[in-house]
């Protein structure tokens, strides 16, 4: 793959890294932009490589090959204090014994400003990010969103041109993590900075970022919005891994266009649509993938109408959770459990476990990819 000429409009490049350590090769030949002013997220299991790849980013491990580039210039050479680049880890190391206001002045104090820059500066972040009348409080006195706050304040009145974030949200409780997320897309898009964040929680990359990476053993598999990782899966592995899916093994029994005629293994027949490389032929052994979401539930035959994939169940369990509720439906035929998500409308708000129904979904909705060798 030929070096590319630098980008004028990308705030970070990475091109062709490499990082091994021993035998194994943590980050293989990743390159990706980033824009000036988005909010990118590199999404992957624990061990996939990404926090290495931030670590090389950040300055404090040297790749073994390729470059980085900020606005243009290398800065593979630069020790991590002359990069224009800040780090919030997951446990924020904030502090304790500091306010609010010499938590964030220490940055600018280690540089020697004056004592009044340092003052307008904090005082400038501290409105930035919504919170003005924290500057004498100390830490233990800030809530967890307040700590997550102050930690990106800290890194910003540095004036970085990329603020990278290492799990920031893992330690936090699970209701706090889901409020954090919003606020931090919010906060992005307030401040203008250009974020890269690495998370194993699709839910966390989904809702906040422009652009999200997926990484699998230390590569880049697909690059995308959200939307299109989520409606558009390149991969098996990206199909299975963002966002909840039935999944089948099978074999392909025909081909027509698009769509494959598949055999699962355990006896249902479904039409699906061919999806990755390479193109699927009659005799592969395939994965196949269908959301919950993109069942359709009803009491009788007709509530299935106008899918091409039509097939019987009853009610196994009801997994009530809100709006996310769920039921997971067996074929009888199969033994086979289906999840499915409970509409919304209310019309199937009496269901019952043991009770009959029928499913069915679009061919366009059962995205089929060659098995893994």
């Amino acid at each position: 793959m030929p070096v590319t000429s630098p980008s004028t409009d990308a705030d970070l490049e990475c091109v062709q890294l490499v990082k091994r350590f021993g035998d194994f090769t943590a980050v293989d030949d990743v390159s990706f932009t980033i824009a000036e002013g988005s909010f990118f997220s590199i999404l992957g299991p624990s061990g996939c490589g990404k926090t290495t790849l931030l670590r090389m980013i950040a300055g404090f491990q040297r790749p073994d090959g390729g470059d980085i580039r900020i606005k243009g210039k290398s800065i593979v050479a630069l020790p991590p204090n002359r990069r224009p680049v800040n780090m919030v880890f997951q446990h924020l190391a904030l502090f304790p014994m500091m306010t609010v206001e010499q938590n964030i002045a220490y940055g600018l104090k280690r540089r020697k400003a004056s004592r009044a820059e340092i003052a307008r500066k904090v005082a400038a972040v501290l409105e930035r990010v919504g919170l003005p009348e924290l500057a004498g409080k100390r830490i233990d006195q800030l809530s967890g969103g307040q700590k997550q706050r102050i930690a990106i304040a800290r890194c910003l009145v540095l004036e970085p041109a990329l603020l990278l974030l290492d799990e920031p949200l893992g330690a936090l409780d699970l209701k706090l993590r889901e409020r954090l997320k919003v606020e931090l897309k919010e906060l992005q898009a307030q401040v203008g900075t250009t974020f890269a964040y690495i998370t194993h929680d699709q839910s966390e990359a989904l809702v906040m970022s422009d652009q999200v990476a997926v990484m699998d053993r230390g590569r880049f598999v697909q690059v995308g919005t959200p939307q299109q990782l989520y409606f558009e899966p390149r991969t098996a592995f990206v199909a299975g891994f963002v966002g909840d899916s039935n999944r089948w093994s099978g074999r392909v029994e025909d081909t027509n266009g698009t769509e494959a005629i598949v055999i699962t293994t355990n006896g249902l027949t479904m039409i699906a649509t061919r999806a990755g490389e390479p193109a699927l032929s009659k005799g592969d052994a395939v994965d196949i993938f269908v959301r919950p979401e993109a069942i359709v539930l009803g009491r009788d035959a007709d509530g299935a109408g106008g899918c091409e994939n039509r097939l019987p169940g009853r009610v196994e369990s009801l997994l009530f959770d809100g709006a996310n509720s769920r039921v997971m439906v067996r074929h009888p035929a199969t033994g086979g459990d289906i999840m499915v998500a409970l509409p919304q409308t209310g019309e199937l708000m009496g269901l019952r476990r043991g009770e009959d129904v029928y499913l069915g979904w679009r061919a366009r909705q059962a995205t089929c990819f060659a098995a893994a060798p």
